[in-house]
């Protein structure tokens, strides 16, 4: 079962240095310098550690109280995204199209992601930046043709994505959102990774999206058109997973492109992403700064 406090481990940076470690209520402990052959948690996962840290930070004393938290993966090689994955965010397009056969898939690159406490960055290009509040699974066993019955074996962690999207962008080409979805910093991952240990985690997780304490997203995972078993199978029919992919899920219903008038991110906001049993990714917003 869950535990009540499940160990968080995150990427962070403290006195000039980059770090992996464990994550407390008082602060980090560094456990990084006591695993050289995994140099980052991409690597520890890659080696099945996750369970080698936990242990290694029983009875451990904080090393480091003020940090800053980086996207959690700074390293991910692969980000498949699943889009229009709740039934009413199918709906918002009020296109009249019924639930898709398929789902819809694209990438996204580590640099298009910051860390929490971070600010998503609102390029000068273009001003319509949005969030989408997302949980993103971490692949830690290697597989092709996965069984939805399987799917779950093959998890390592879990943690929480702001997909942010510059909406404009994504209406550049006829078949492709790439380019509305990678501007460097437009996103968040993090706080923290969550080993995955039980299908509760899951299967009872609730995303809560606030954005300057309103709330504008609330779902469950349990309502997805294609649920998480079914993401793993599809997606690994076509291409190997391997530890260290990242899947981001699917965004409920109510960014702020789907409002009338839009409401998109303005410089001074405070975007919020909650899951359950995983924590709480927080970032400002604020304007590039051209050098």
């Amino acid at each position: 079962m869950n535990s009540p406090n499940p160990p968080r481990f995150a990427t962070y940076s403290a006195d000039g240095q980059t770090f992996y470690g464990a994550v407390t209520d008082a602060g980090m402990i560094a456990l990084s310098p006591d695993f050289p052959h995994w140099p980052s948690l991409l690597d520890v996962i890659a080696g099945g550690g996750l369970n080698a840290l936990a242990q290694a930070a029983e009875g451990r004393a904080v090393t480091h109280r003020d940090v800053t938290y980086d996207m959690v993966l700074p390293n991910a090689r692969r980000i498949l995204c699943v889009g229009v994955n709740f039934p009413d965010r199918n709906a918002e397009y009020k296109d009249g199209s019924a639930s898709p056969k398929y789902m819809s898939l694209f990438p996204r690159f580590a640099s298009g992601f910051t860390g929490h406490q971070h600010p998503l960055i609102r390029p000068p290009e273009n001003q319509t930046l949005d969030y989408e509040g997302e949980v993103a699974i971490v692949i830690g066993k290697a597989g092709r043709r996965i069984t939805q019955a399987d799917a779950y074996d093959h998890i390592a962690a879990l943690t929480i994505c702001n997909e942010g999207t510059i909406r404009d962008w994504v209406r550049h080409a006829k078949f492709n959102v790439t380019q509305g979805k990678n501007w460097d910093n437009s996103g968040a991952m993090g706080p923290w990774l969550v080993p995955f240990t039980d299908a509760a985690q899951l299967d009872k997780a609730r995303i809560i999206t606030r954005v300057n304490g309103e709330v504008r997203q609330d779902d469950t995972l349990d309502r997805m058109m294609f649920p998480i078993r079914r993401e793993i199978e599809y997606i690994s029919t076509f291409m190997t997973l391997q530890p260290g992919d990242i899947i981001v899920t699917g965004t409920p219903t109510g960014a702020g492109a789907r409002f009338d008038p839009p409401r998109y991110l303005i410089p001074g906001d405070v975007v919020e992403v909650e899951v359950n049993g995983i924590g709480i990714l927080r970032n400002t917003v604020a304007d590039e700064v051209l050098g």
